[in-house]
Order: C-alpha cells, then sequence, then structure tokens
C-alpha cells in the first residue's frame, strides 16, 4: 500500500483514479489545481503523484518543474497528448514514467508499482556530511554542529547541491542551470544567496569556512581542516 496523490481537474477522471486505486488498497489524496498539489507534497508528502498535464491553474509541465525544486518524489504523468518530443522532454525534466489518456486501471496500477519498486529500490535519498554540516535531502532539513539552520527553500537547494560536490568547484552557469532552472541570469543573483547562506552558516566572504568563491570560476563547498 501506498500513499498517492492523485492531481487532475477532471472531475469524472479522478474520481475514477481515486476508486481505482483505492481498489488496490492505496490510500488517495487528490488535488484539482497545481499550487494545490505543492502544498500537499510539501506538507504532506505521498509516495508517489500521478499528475494531470491540462491544470486550470498551471501547465502541468511547468507544475512538474515546481514538484522537482522541493522533492524527489515518482511522479506519473498523466496526459492526452502522445506527441513523442513533448514526452521525452517531461521525462527529461523529471517525470518518472508517463500514461497516455485514456488509460485503463489495470494500466495505472502497473505503471505505479514500477515507479514504486525503483523508489524502494534506490532507497531514501542519503544525508551528506561536510564536516560538522549535515545536509538532509529526505527531510529537507541542514544543520551545523547539531544546530538546525533556517534555510529559505533556494538556500537549501544551492547548499544541497554544492554539499553533493564537495571540494570541487562549481561553475556559476551550472548552479544558474541547475538550481535556479535557467540557462541565463545575473550573477548577482548568485551571490545574493550565497551572502544570506553564509550568514547563517556563521561566516563571511572575506572570512570564509565552508563557502569559497574561485573568482571567474565559481563556488565551491570544502570541507574545513
Amino acid at each position: 500500500m501506498a500513499t498517492v496523490l492523485v492531481v487532475e481537474d477532471d472531475e469524472y477522471v479522478r474520481s475514477a483514479m481515486i476508486q481505482e486505486l483505492g481498489r488496490r488498497q492505496h490510500a488517495v489524496r487528490s488535488a484539482g489545481r497545481a499550487l494545490d498539489a505543492l502544498r500537499e507534497i510539501t506538507q504532506n508528502p505521498p509516495d508517489a503523484v500521478i499528475l494531470d498535464l491540462g491544470l486550470p491553474d498551471l501547465d502541468g509541465s511547468e507544475a512538474l518543474k515546481m514538484v522537482r525544486s522541493v522533492s524527489s518524489v515518482p511522479v506519473i504523468v498523466a496526459t492526452a497528448r502522445d506527441d513523442e518530443a513533448e514526452i521525452v522532454r517531461l521525462l527529461e525534466a523529471g517525470a518518472d514514467d508517463y500514461l497516455v489518456k485514456p488509460f485503463s486501471g489495470d494500466h495505472l496500477n502497473a505503471r505505479l508499482d514500477a515507479v514504486l519498486r525503483r523508489a524502494r529500490a534506490a532507497g531514501p535519498p542519503p544525508v551528506l556530511r561536510v564536516g560538522a554540516l549535515s545536509v538532509d535531502l529526505n527531510r529537507r532539513e541542514a544543520s551545523l554542529g547539531g544546530e538546525p539552520l533556517s534555510l529559505t527553500r533556494r538556500e537549501f537547494d544551492l547548499l544541497a547541491y554544492l554539499a553533493a560536490r564537495a571540494d570541487r568547484v562549481v561553475p556559476r552557469k551550472e548552479l544558474l542551470t541547475e538550481v535556479w532552472q535557467q540557462s541565463y541570469g545575473d550573477d548577482q543573483t548568485i551571490d545574493v544567496h550565497l551572502s544570506w547562506l553564509r550568514r547563517k552558516l556563521g561566516e563571511s566572504a572575506s572570512a570564509p569556512r565552508y563557502l569559497h568563491t574561485v573568482r571567474g570560476v565559481g563556488v565551491m563547498l570544502i570541507t574545513p581542516s
């Protein structure tokens, strides 16, 4: 049994999926809007998400990007779009699988069982440790010397990305692409977030301990000596 969040604005389709998943003993929650779904995912994380693309408040592909910025939960995209290029783009954007509407209950459950098996085999995301710094990717929590750090979502994403690549320089362009999901942008955005993060780590740019800027190249999170 798993907890499944069904994100679908069509009441008939949503009801049918809830009934079918409930028949297989899954605990099912639902949302008809993307923002409601994001709130559910952050406040009460499910084991899997079935995400419709045609949502009234936000296109499902944009919703997928937002989900991936806050969670690694398995996502099955449910779409009436059968364009191969679109499906490839969604998988590259972070979808774990897709279903083309209309689909049967058996097909839905088979795909759901498959992504749940893969997620369980992979196990929970690791806790990253760099010196006295600890970053729990699953709980989205960080601590320094055992003391919790109060981080914004973006600060956590930046810290987690650097911690996963500790002791190597990460180019600024890579940070913009992977953390901010932007192909271009202003370096000042990175600098501002680094400044806030340094303050919470109890250091400064002039006296760095963990966060080091390599001029003209990028940023490096190092293990203090």
